[in-house]
């Protein structure tokens, strides 16, 4: 099998010892400067309008595959660009001779080969990055080493480079300084603000375009002269490019070149060997010497030059180190060996985007893989959204979005709002003038270089922004709405594929439409009827520390939009639907109920008949309380927010200097002693003051760790409050505490569902049903596994799983859980292949986890290949297994076999010798047809060849 030739990587395997040195040169002294130090924090948005309601969002998990950020996999013509991890970015390389194509005219440019590739990445709904080059070592496969435009031949002189085997142009040359300037200016021209491309590297000096020529540079004490251009040249062409570009986003390899020149410009940099260490001992190239890197690390670097907060304002891009990528996160959020440490890599860069190539073999639901892409650049959280629940003709919308990433979303996208009618159609929308560029990180990572605190610390910098617009709902008409909101990404112009920017919450819609809530339009008078009153409230079970309760639905003129749960006097819940189930109680305790509805214009009914339910016997499990609950009282600027760390999703900030956190309704029971543990998050040591005793909190690793401390309390029988505050500094965050006493609990598990089967499929969808479990207290729902995925928590016995590829086998199992989350065991695994979509061709890729690889069978990178990868050294025994491959009713299909050979082979496939003819090299993919009889439902396809090699194996395709 012939390796995936990737110059960079291969040379870097050959030539380790000097890989290093490659990018170092010595910075002029121009561009030195001192560490720029903490940034300024941004001036503090505008407050909530006090005449809107405020409707709390819940935060949940933000996609990894958002719009400008995260993974870029690598352009390869005629392949699929959304297999592999999930992402949004493309990358590609072109040498400046395949544009600058003319031999006798430089000012002649011939666009089509970055045209077609931006046009083929829009057609699968991402955005480009690119770099123009004029040496590549080895090439590309698709692309020139030497890139030299052929008009520079007589004009410009050039300089061989015998250890990397390619020829440089004379950079001081005024013929080609002008000749660049004006291809700088015409690609300007031509792409800056095209919706079909995220960023541009500067490239065109030296190799690869990163800015250096090692090892002629302009360390000549080795005997060889120095390639690159002088300070004033580099900087000429970082202007031109500063110039032609005001939209696009650009990044520059190193922010020493031409003599500092982009550190003041919008122009952000680009790390390409993102997070590695080399040499003896190992040493990072991106975190500064004070973390372990190295002196020409890209972030030491920064922070010679005091452009290590350019962040802010410039987008950082590059590449996750080759050799690192197919293992780099199974250490996360730490590194090992040649990993150095991948989450301080990230927060302090404030990397937005990496190409990672290996990318194409991680698992869409690997955990460590989705914490890394979603901390990198922007992950936006709608924390509440103000509006009136009744409006008619002029009003005002309202939002809070707050940024958990690290760095800003860098482009001014249009957000707009909308409303939907109760059949889920936008009825109108209006473009705001927000801007999601102020939208900054909550909190940023401290360099130990700054002198404030010990490694890891964190410093607030960003808020939850305020965005507030006038909408005119005049000639709507009069009932029940909902507003939403969404981002406009600009490739839809042009993409009817364009990937949505999607907010971290649950009511994110895959239509790109974010639910902010119910309300309603009125016409003439409002709407001043309340709902009916709940009837038939009753408790469909109990634990030692929870009651579920269901009731009788209301009606409404307009519309019920959602319960009231009150225990005793106290709100404890809203769900929108009639079941609900109040957690957090004491064992063998009365607690008593009543339910209320609401409608749109905030009318509630009249209360329910109440209801007394006695908790069972038993405790000694810890009994949590949540901070965020709504039966808590928060004082001075305490606030809820979002907190993907914490237990319920949300945390309280701001809790000290005078505002404090009363959690209410902690039950006591017989009253006594009671270990009281405080779950917080704080980057920095605090201290608070819980029920009258001061109590120390030690630093977390940041705002988003969990941390615990315990505190002794005595509670009185019955109902408690417990309070935190801190009268002249701040306490810590809160996501929770816990309180511990009593006996045992329900520790019961339901009984395992049975009679798992499939009443229906289509070609993207399996729907599900089983028998119902059973407990001793009383089943709660449902959880349903696809693989080892949780895909969905229905309260019945029923669910449809959507999304899904057609004539491809799923395996789902279910488990039923109770009140005081006890789980069964799985049910019966049932394996569905959907229907096949329509006579298409379905194809399997030989490296998909599922398949069976035996003997020395391998997966190794390839870059021409659908998915990234191809399986090779089948054949002397070695086998590749097809699993789960769709046979629908059975019957006679036409095999066809993507593979790569340079020599002629043959391969043996369920029992028939297939010929492979020669392909033109080990990096270009040919085919081969074959019809074979596949039995109804799924089958397996095996390619084997006994006694000699097969051809390496792209992917099949039945048809």
């Amino acid at each position: 099998m012939k390796a995936r030739s990737r110059a960079r990587s291969v040379l870097a395997a050959v030539g380790a010892v000097v890989l290093g040195a490659a990018l170092t040169f010595v910075a002029p002294a121009g561009a030195q400067a001192a560490a720029a130090g903490p940034p300024t924090r941004p001036a503090a948005p505008a407050t909530p309008d006090p005449a809107l309601q405020a409707h709390p969002l819940t935060a949940a998990a933000g996609p990894v595959d958002n719009p400008l950020k995260g993974w870029a996999r690598f352009y390869s013509p005629g392949g699929d660009q959304n297999n592999g991890y999930p992402h949004a970015l493309t990358w590609g390389y072109f040498g400046l001779s395949e544009i600058m194509t003319s031999a006798s005219n430089c000012a002649s440019y011939n666009w089509s080969i970055v045209d077609s590739m931006l046009a083929e990445t829009a057609g699968y709904g991402n955005q480009a990055a690119i770099r123009i080059y004029m040496t590549y070592p080895g090439g590309t496969g698709s692309h020139p080493a030497n890139a030299i435009p052929p008009c520079f031949t007589g004009n410009v002189a050039t300089r061989a480079d015998a250890t990397w085997n390619v020829t440089h142009p004379d950079y001081d040359s005024p013929f080609l300084i002008t000749a660049l300037k004006n291809f700088i200016a015409a690609f300007g021209a031509r792409y800056d603000g095209d919706p079909r491309l995220g960023f541009i590297h500067l490239g065109l000096v030296g190799l690869w375009g990163e800015w250096h020529t090692w090892p002629y540079d302009t360390d000549t004490a080795d005997g060889l002269p120095n390639y690159m251009p002088t300070d004033a040249n580099g900087a000429q062409l970082i202007a031109a490019f500063d110039a032609a570009f005001n939209t696009t986003k650009i990044e520059l390899r190193y922010p020493e070149a031409g003599g500092g020149a982009a550190n003041t410009r919008d122009i952000g940099y680009h790390d390409d060997s993102f997070c590695f260490r080399e040499g003896s001992p190992l040493q990072g190239v991106t975190l500064p010497a004070s973390l372990g890197g190295a002196s020409y690390a890209q972030l030491q670097r920064n922070l010679n030059t005091g452009t290590e907060n350019k962040w802010i304002g410039s987008s950082m891009g590059g590449e996750l180190r080759p050799e690192i990528q197919t293992f780099a996160f199974q250490s996360w959020p730490n590194g090992s060996g040649t990993v150095d440490n991948l989450k301080a890599c990230i927060e302090l860069e404030h990397a937005t985007w990496m190409i990672n190539e290996g990318s194409a073999a991680y698992s869409p639901t690997d955990a460590n893989v989705a914490a890394a892409t979603r901390l990198m650049g922007y992950n936006l959280t709608v924390d509440n959204a103000w509006f009136k629940d009744s409006a008619t003709g002029t009003t005002n919308v309202g939002v809070q979005v707050s940024n958990s990433g690290v760095a800003p979303f860098y482009y001014p996208w249009t957000v707009s709002l909308g409303l939907k009618n109760g059949s889920g159609t936008v009825v109108r929308t209006w473009d705001t003038a927000w801007d999601l560029r102020t939208v900054k990180p909550l909190t940023i990572r401290n360099f130990p270089d700054w002198n404030v605190g010990t490694d890891p610390s964190y410093r607030d910098f960003g808020y939850r922004q305020y965005f507030q617009h006038s909408v005119d709902l005049t000639g709507l008409a009069q009932g029940g709405y909902q507003w939403v909101l969404r981002v406009k990404n600009p490739l839809e112009t042009v993409s009817a594929a364009a990937k949505k920017l999607r907010f971290a919450n649950a009511t994110q819609n895959a239509d790109g439409w974010l639910g902010l809530g119910a309300m309603t339009v009125g016409t003439g008078s409002a709407d001043t009827t309340a709902p009916s009153t709940p009837t038939g409230l009753t408790s469909t079970g109990q634990t030692s520390s929870s009651v579920s309760l269901s009731w009788g639905a209301s009606t409404d003129n307009v519309g019920v939009t959602g319960y009231e749960v009150f225990r005793g006097s106290t709100l404890v819940g809203s769900p929108a639907g009639t079941t609900f189930t109040d957690t957090g109680l004491s064992a063998s305790t009365a607690y008593t109920y009543t339910v209320k509805a609401r409608d749109a214009a905030g009318n509630r009914s009249a209360a329910s008949g109440s209801l007394t339910v006695t908790t069972s016997a038993g405790g000694g499990s810890p009994v949590g309380y949540e901070a965020e609950a709504s039966g808590n009282t928060l004082t001075g600027g305490a606030v809820v927010a979002a907190c993907a760390s914490c237990s319920g999703g949300s945390k309280v900030g701001y809790v000290g200097n005078g505002a404090t956190l009363a959690f209410t309704n902690i039950a006591g029971g017989t009253g006594g002693a009671r270990t009281v543990t405080i779950h917080y998050l704080s980057a920095v040591a605090r201290t608070a003051i819980v029920n009258g005793q001061t109590v120390s909190f030690a630093a977390t690793a940041d705002w988003n760790t969990v941390g615990t401390t315990t505190v002794t309390l005595t509670l009185a029988a019955g109902n408690n409050t417990i309070t935190i505050a801190n009268p002249g500094d701040w306490a810590p965050d809160i996501d929770r505490i816990t309180v511990s006493g009593g006996t045992t609990g329900d520790t019961t598990a339901p009984t395992t569902p049975t009679g798992l089967t499939s009443p229906g499929k289509t070609s993207s969808s399996i729907s599900l049903s089983w028998g119902g479990s059973t407990d001793n207290v009383g089943v709660t729902g449902y959880e349903v596994f696809r693989g080892s995925t949780l895909v969905g928590s229905p309260t019945g016995t029923t669910f449809t799983d959507t999304g899904l590829s057609a004539s491809t086998a799923y395996t789902y199992t279910v488990k039923a859980r109770d009140a005081a989350g006890n789980r069964s065991a799985a049910s019966g695994s049932l394996t569905v292949t959907t229907s096949a979509g329509g006579g298409s061709p379905v194809g399997y890729e030989a490296e998909a986890s599922g398949n069976t690889l035996t003997g020395g069978a391998l997966v190794a990178s390839c870059a021409s290949c659908s998915g990234g990868s191809k399986v090779g050294y089948v054949g002397n025994g070695a086998t590749l297994a097809f699993n789960n491959v769709a046979g629908g009713t059975g019957g006679a299909r036409t095999i066809t076999i993507h593979y790569l050979s340079a020599v002629a082979r043959t391969a043996v496939i369920n029992g028939q010798t297939v010929n492979f003819a020669a392909t033109a090299d080990w990096n270009t993919v040919g085919t081969t047809t074959v019809t074979l009889t596949l039995g109804a439902g799924t089958n397996t396809i095996t390619v084997a060849n006994a006694s000699g090699w097969a051809p390496d194996i792209d992917r099949i395709t039945v048809s």
